[in-house]
This record gives C-alpha cells, structure tokens and sequence, in this order.
C-alpha cells in the first residue's frame, strides 16, 4: 500500500500527531522509547502482520509533527496494531470518554513497567474489596505527606488534573 495518500494538508498541533507522539512516549517495552526508524521498519518488514502496509521512516515523522495529518486508513490500522490501540483513537473517531478510557489504559500498561508496582497490585488480587480499598487509603495517605498528587502521575510525569 503507498502511503501517501494525503487527502488534505496538516495543521501544526494536529489530534493525530499528539496521539502518535502519546503512543510513541508512552507505549514501548522497557527501556527507551521506540524510533520511527524502529515503528516503520516493523510494520513494513511484516506486510502480512500489518495488512501490507509499507511505511518509511520520513513518512511516519510527518505525521508525528503535524506535517501529514490524513493517512490512509491502512496506515492507521497498521499504526493502531502496532501500538495495541483501537483504530478510533487515532483517527478521532472516539467519544471523549472513549479517548480518555485508552488513555487510562496506557498510564496503567506504563506503570505495570515497574517492578514494584506490578508486585503491589499482584498482592492485591483476591483480598475483599474492603481490604482492597483501605489499601488504597493507605496509598493514597502516604502521596498526600509527601506532598504528591492525589491521583497518580499522568503520562511522561505530568500531574493529572
């Protein structure tokens, strides 16, 4: 498939460029983040895998800084494989709670990252609900006297509102 089938030039700041550079910064195994080197070279590499599509890496930095903003829906099936996120959320199709739920579950694979993180939700699993939410108290009293958000950080380390 080409992929550049522009249908209509980008605007800087474009909805697909923040969600590609969100999946980019936040979705990636352990370690860095993944190239557009990297992205590009897998999904063109496996045709089959990715509905064959063939990407470049020019072509994917493009749309990462606003430069294209309407791939083909190829590209964006492919990209959303890659990443493990439903097509919608990247081509906006998404309501604002559908976005948001994605998002949540990107801030949870990211933490699911640390060790010591995954340990303490593993322990968790099978106390009584009770038990689960006083834990939660507990955590959430320990970020409140060292003067941490109530709420977790969101992705890249920024407060949540």
């Amino acid at each position: 498939m080409a992929v550049g089938r522009e249908r209509q030039p980008a605007e800087p700041g474009s909805p697909l460029a923040e969600r590609l550079n969100y999946l980019f910064a936040n979705v990636h195994p352990r370690g860095a983040p993944y190239t557009n080197g990297h992205v590009a070279e897998e999904i063109s590499r496996n045709t089959e895998e990715y509905g064959g599509v063939t990407l470049t890496e020019q072509y994917l930095s493009m749309l990462r800084n606003g430069k294209r903003a309407n791939p083909s829906g190829d590209v964006l099936r492919a990209l959303a494989k890659f990443f493990a996120v439903p097509v919608g959320y990247l081509m906006g199709d998404l309501s604002a709670s559908q976005t948001a739920r994605v998002e949540e579950e990107v801030r949870f694979l990211v933490a699911m990252r640390d060790q010591r993180v995954r340990a303490i939700a593993l322990r968790s699993v099978g106390l009584p609900p009770e038990v689960q939410d006083s834990l939660t108290t507990i955590i959430s009293q320990f970020r409140q006297q060292m003067n941490l958000p109530s709420e977790a950080p969101g992705p890249g380390g920024e407060e949540r509102p």
